[in-house]
């Protein structure tokens, strides 16, 4: 595994994680989350939309 490699898993990482703090922190503030963060985590946003609340 190069050098490239490993730093990219790395920075990788690093971007799914703040996108699934950014996304937390939207729902908790009554926001929605970019579409952005919502595609990083694996989730399709016109999907999450249509999420209600409880």
């Amino acid at each position: 595994m190069s050098n490239r490699t490993v730093f990219s898993a790395i920075g990788d990482a690093f971007a799914l994680f703040g996108s699934a703090v950014a996304a937390s922190r939207a729902v908790e503030a009554g926001r929605k989350p970019r579409a952005n963060d919502l595609r990083r985590l694996g989730m399709d946003p016109a999907v999450f939309n249509r999420i209600g609340r409880f």
